[in-house]
């Protein structure tokens, strides 16, 4: 097994941006009034507590809230419903978190085509009517702001449509016709009120580049003080289709046309015009795979592939978002089973997969004071403020190797307590996500992979859906603690060194207790 020596070093600086709670993203909104989508959102706020909160619908015609009735009555007024607006919102906001607007898609009665995307038909036409279409942005917000207050509602970023640069998402990817629902979807909500914040492409991969290059190009010569630039990020091939699932594999996170050296082009890109340098770039979905059936999505691959990412996406991004927090998700119909290759961080049940706590893990890095005292590809350390340090380290394999590795560290320690002591005590706190040790796919195959679980299915499996934790004690004399940590291939752990002293109950003897004597 190899060794590597890695050593924290507070005197170095690392570029360590941790947005992992920013945002996250989620299947349509009508999704939101069923009770298995509000149990899995509330299981990840409970753990994890995103920000906010993106995902497609919120025009869709199942969210009710564009009413045309001239069909009926040809002197009807455009009337807007939002009770189930009004529903979605209040349960967000019940749990922390709070939405990212996004645009679309189109109302039947307000669209312009028929042509309309997945299972729940979301038209991906312009407008018939961009007046109709301002109308009902702007009376949708003046709604919210009414309902919520201004100083809430305008924290919510507003994104224009979705993936636009495919011509499934947005009829014939007519780049001129989506500037022009931008400039009009632009100007509507800054009428409402100028401190929303409202940006876009939301362009996927492959021509991102050309995409946002004359995106900007139009905002510097239509003088469009866009907010933000939002993109998206997936990385892995085009995948490989056998009966309701899609095999893919996992692209070299190195790779420049769909790795970090693309994401790096789009601040480059924005830099070139001296109005938006430095604009913030957000992430409105990412994962490794991008269709909602790969396998892929529910193993402790993903996990550790997900936490380089994790690690190496607040470089050049304020936000990102992963797509999504749950299985409850539509796109391509509803799934067979509970394991399916869903998007989630939850399968359905409240059954966390891996990459659940890869998040989980980035989230308690995110401890008020934190500094980064080490960064590489497969371990980033902070140190707290109390003298804690705390690490996650990661064995990533684009195809299984068999390769396992120990992680040497050697962590500089402040101490704790009484300074006149020469020895100083700290615990050790490990919790392990491997393919041993936390593992919900391998429990539900060994049971047969039902369809349909049970209780008593749905409980076992959660049991083996945890990390497993360890702690031991260590003692140190010198500035130093020095602690082994093995990681499996495809494992993410977890380290804590937290300084602590013994401070018994009067007669209390542990070691007795254990017969260590």
């Amino acid at each position: 097994m190899e060794k590597r020596v890695i050593r924290g070093d507070s005197s170095k600086e690392y570029v360590f941006n941790n947005h992992v709670d920013s945002c996250i993203g989620t299947g349509r909104m009508g999704l939101a009034l069923q009770k298995e989508y509000q149990d899995q959102l509330k299981f990840v706020q409970d753990y994890i507590g995103f920000k906010h909160i993106r995902g497609h619908g919120l025009f869709c015609d199942d969210m009710a809230i564009y009413q045309d009735m001239s069909f009926f009555d040809k002197n009807a007024p455009v009337e807007y419903n939002f009770t189930y607006l009004d529903l979605v919102m209040d349960f967000y906001l019940s749990i922390g978190i709070r939405p990212y607007l996004e645009l679309g898609f189109m109302p039947y009665k307000l669209a312009s085509g028929e042509q309309t995307i997945f299972y729940w038909k979301g038209n991906t036409t312009p407008p018939k009517d961009y007046d109709g279409w301002k109308k009902l942005i702007q009376a949708t917000l003046r709604h919210l702001i009414s309902r919520y207050g201004r100083e809430e509602v305008v924290g919510w970023p507003v994104e224009v449509w979705n993936e636009p640069n495919l011509p499934g998402f947005w009829y014939k990817a007519d780049m001129e016709e989506y500037f022009k629902l931008f400039k009009v979807s632009f100007e509507a909500v800054k009428e409402v009120d100028p401190a929303f914040k409202v940006g876009g492409p939301a362009v996927c991969g492959g021509s991102d580049k050309p995409w946002i290059t004359a995106f900007m190009k139009f905002c510097h010569e239509q003088n469009i003080a866009v907010d933000y630039v939002s993109r998206h990020h997936y990385a892995t091939t085009f995948p490989e289709r056998l009966g309701h699932y899609g095999y893919a594999e996992l692209m070299d996170p190195e790779n420049v046309d769909d790795g970090f050296p693309d994401l790096h082009s789009t601040r480059e890109i924005i830099d070139e015009y001296e109005e938006f340098k430095g604009l913030p770039i957000h992430i409105t979905e990412f994962n490794t795979s991008y269709i909602p059936n790969c396998p892929l999505h529910d193993t402790n691959q993903n996990a550790a592939y997900i936490a380089h990412q994790l690690s190496r996406l607040g470089d050049d991004n304020v936000a990102y978002s992963y797509w999504t927090f749950g299985d409850l998700f539509e796109e391509g119909g509803v799934p067979f089973t509970p394991f399916h290759g869903g998007f989630g961080l939850v399968a359905n049940g409240c059954i966390p997969k891996p990459t659940f706590w890869t998040f989980v893990f980035f989230k308690y890095m995110k401890a008020e004071g934190a500094e980064c005292i080490y960064k590489d590809d497969t371990t980033v350390m902070v140190r707290l403020p109390d003298g804690s340090v705390r690490g996650i380290t990661w064995n990533m394999s684009l195809k299984r190797a068999g390769k396992h590795f120990t992680n040497e560290y050697h962590v500089p320690v402040k101490t704790c307590g009484d300074e006149s002591r020469s020895e100083h005590e700290y615990t050790l706190i490990t919790r392990i996500v491997d393919e041993e040790t936390c593992n919900p796919l391998k429990i539900w195959h060994d049971i047969g992979e039902p369809a349909h679980l049970t209780k008593e299915q749905t409980e076992l499996i959660k049991s083996g859906a945890y990390p497993a934790t360890f702690t031991r004690r260590l003692a140190t004399e010198t500035d130093e603690a020095v602690f082994d940590i093995p990681v499996k291939e495809n494992g993410v752990v977890y380290f804590e060194l937290r300084p602590v002293r013994i401070v018994p109950d009067r007669g209390y003897d542990y070691d007795r207790v254990m017969q260590m004597n």
